[in-house]
């Protein structure tokens, strides 16, 4: 079943055509990986489907429903969670207090209560340093913490925008595990990567983006076998 679907996305900011006809479809239960090199629309992409941008034609359909003008409020209600590049936090709230927010929405204390428990066993460093400013935490740390906090509004589907970014090789090791694990605890994730080694050997399937355009999608294992893939996004 399809959970999301993208069809002939254009995006401008003012004069600039930064996303040119953009289509993907993401499975229920799946993981999918767009990859591409910095520059090359992916974050576009995500927020188009957020709504955090306005794209300029096409339609973005969630489980059948037309979300396109969808405010980004209405589309987290929906049940989709943006870990954003970057991961945002809130630097001078706790860790404690960061997750909280992603949760502002709910109105049972004692769901909150039970989420948070949960967070602490996903992420166990968290938990230890629930009262710790978010600024002071490493960068590992804090991408734990922008994933906990994008899981506390119990998404269905969850978008993480480059989580490998700027950490150690044991971390990102860490991080994509526990991508995993959500994905087994029922999520749909759609994994946008420049690290394409890792992203291809996580994901089901994966997209190709360059200059605004999908230049090529098939089963992940296809790609990260393909000689020109290899070549320009795998180091070989």
């Amino acid at each position: 079943m399809k959970e999301l679907v993208l069809s002939e996305i254009h995006l401008h900011y003012g004069s600039v055509h930064a996303l040119h006809g953009i289509s993907l479809e993401v499975e229920r239960g799946s993981i999918v990986t767009l990859i591409g090199a910095n520059g090359a629309g992916k974050t576009s992409t995500v927020n188009a489907i957020v709504g955090l941008r306005q794209v300029s034609s096409g339609q973005i359909a969630y489980r059948g429903k037309d979300i396109t003008r969808s405010p980004a409020h209405e589309v987290n209600r929906m049940g989709i969670s943006l870990v954003p590049e970057g991961r945002q936090l809130f630097p001078l709230l706790t860790v404690e207090e960061n997750l909280l927010m992603g949760a502002y929405s709910s109105k049972d204390r004692h769901q909150v209560k039970q989420d948070l428990k949960k967070m602490y066993e996903l992420f166990p460093v968290l938990g230890q340093r629930r009262t710790q400013l978010a600024q002071s935490m490493s960068g590992g740390e804090q991408q734990m913490l922008a994933i906990g906090r994008a899981l506390m509004s119990r998404p269905d589907f969850l978008i993480l925008d480059e989580p490998s970014l700027g950490l150690a090789p044991m971390i990102v090791r860490e991080i994509f595990r526990i991508i995993e694990q959500i994905r087994e605890d029922g999520a749909t994730i759609l994994l946008v990567e420049q690290n394409a080694n890792l992203a291809l050997a996580t994901a089901e399937y994966g997209y190709v983006l360059e200059m605004g355009s999908i230049v090529m999608h098939q089963a992940a294992r296809n790609l990260k076998s393909d000689p020109a893939i290899k070549e320009a996004y795998l180091g070989t």
